[in-house]
């Protein structure tokens, strides 16, 4: 049976009117001290209400799993309340809104870190990027990553409990479902892929082990807040941060069976032509096989990701490749773009430059049509 864009859906019991979702965007503008949501971050969320379900952007489940500045989190009691006062506003504007969890893991800096150790990662490796740092001045700026240290196994089992906690909090903020950030060179990617991960126990070596963390933050996720409340966001074949797998299909086909076992919510895959911001021409050409194989594993609602426009998102949802498709940049200069679209509107062209911190200029200040 065929859908198009704009037919009603339902996710996680919840009736969706049409299957424009808006990604998870890292923005970082939550109000200091203590990365708590503001009123600012409350106005951003409730002007996209339309969103046929809202991820919000990456939020940190504990003070270690912190990478980048003024980014959130969901681990103290006032960024539960900051938290709960966006998911009210939300509901009350008709929206639907899932919380996205996230531990940046190595690609972080110590000026972030409890006691400011080193970031934390499956192995000890460098890293190859920046991530966005507060100067002596207080301004955001690019720095360089250090080399992390390698997770012990203890340090594993309180990454779990963090997530688990974390989940329970999004729901405590009245948050409609938690997504589990497993992509983009952050934690959970970190142990998927064979090229951040060097370990020579259980969460190492074989495919099925480098995926033990993901399944098991996915168990922990689900036992606390319950798995039809839980989708997992996976970037396979990415290359951001250094990502790289030896055996892709294998490696990523295992954690869709494993993940389609847990009846989700929904598995969020994002198209490997974006890396981090930038449109990526390099990526692998195996991606629509692999794509199609992920697919048909995952028996449950699928939600793509990555460079969408209409007309692309018209022929994934036609052609039955995904069931929702969601929207970044589009949905940071477009407040309502779900009207936009059926409409045939023109869109806001976003503004780079007030991506990432800042006030509410290119934040709040598109205008709708």
């Amino acid at each position: 049976m065929s859908h198009d864009l704009f037919s009603p859906i339902k996710v996680a019991g919840l009736k969706l009117p049409h299957r424009i979702v808006m990604a998870p965007l890292t923005r970082s503008r939550a109000a200091q001290p203590g990365n708590v949501p503001s009123e600012m971050n409350v106005e951003y969320y409730t002007q996209r209400a339309s969103a046929a379900l809202i991820i919000t952007e990456a939020t940190q489940i504990s003070q270690q799993g912190q990478g980048y500045a003024w980014t959130p989190g969901i681990h103290s009691p006032e960024q539960i309340a900051g938290w709960r006062k966006v998911a009210e506003r939300v509901h009350e504007s008709g929206g639907r809104i899932f919380l996205q969890l996230w531990h940046v893991g190595r690609v972080s800096h110590p000026i972030f870190q409890p006691d400011r150790a080193l970031p934390v990662a499956p192995s000890a490796l460098p890293v190859p990027g920046k991530t966005f740092i507060v100067d002596e001045a207080g301004n955001g700026m690019w720095g360089d990553v250090p080399v992390p240290q390698e997770l012990t196994l203890s340090g594993i089992q309180e990454i779990l409990h963090d997530y688990a906690k974390a989940a329970r909090n999004a729901i405590e903020a009245g948050m409609d479902g938690v997504e589990i950030h497993a992509g983009n060179g952050y934690l959970l990617d970190q142990f998927i892929n064979s090229s951040s991960n060097h370990r020579t126990d259980r969460y190492g070596g074989s495919s099925d082990n480098r995926a033990r963390l993901l399944i098991e933050v996915t168990d922990a996720v689900s036992k606390a807040v319950g798995s039809h409340r839980v989708g997992v966001r996976l970037t396979p074949m990415g290359r951001f941060m250094g990502m790289g797998d030896d055996t892709p299909e294998r490696t990523f086909g295992y954690i869709a069976e494993r993940l389609n076992e847990r009846k989700l919510a929904y598995l969020h895959l994002v198209e490997p032509s974006v890396v981090g911001t930038t449109l990526d021409e390099h990526y692998d050409p195996r991606w629509d096989e692999v794509m199609a194989s992920l697919r048909a594993k995952f028996e449950g609602i699928v939600i793509v990701a990555g460079g969408y426009d209409l007309e692309k998102a018209k022929r994934a949802i036609n052609s039955g490749r995904a069931d929702l498709v969601a929207f970044g940049r589009s949905f940071i200069a477009n407040p309502d773009l779900p009207k936009r679209f059926a409409e045939g509107s023109g869109l806001n062209i976003p503004d780079p430059a007030t991506f990432f911190g800042g006030d509410s200029h290119g934040y709040t200040d598109y205008p709708t049509a």
